[in-house]
């Protein structure tokens, strides 16, 4: 019999809902104070997880979720790089 590896689950930090790592997108704020997108999901730093939809992008950045989580202000350019992760992504 053989053993499926086990999926690792995160939690979307506006919908509180724990998703396959996969379907979420990462922002990583490292020691220096920079804010970037981690496509690896591998990164060192403080991370947030976000889910791959607009409306759950358009809410984070209204509400500024990311500004509390990684403990900084979080740039619109940000906001934009992950809207356009999320269109090109077909899943």
């Amino acid at each position: 019999m053989t053993r499926s590896k086990k999926q690792p689950l995160r939690k979307c930090v506006v919908t509180q809902e724990m998703v396959p790592k996969q379907q979420l997108i990462r922002v990583v704020r490292n020691k220096e104070g920079e804010v970037f997108v981690d496509d690896t999901g591998k990164k060192n730093g403080r991370g947030a997880y976000l889910m791959k939809d607009l409306q759950v992008i358009e809410q984070a950045e209204k509400q500024q979720v990311l500004n509390r989580h990684l403990k900084t202000k979080v740039d619109d350019n940000i906001y934009e790089e992950l809207r356009a992760k999320v269109k090109a992504d077909p899943s």
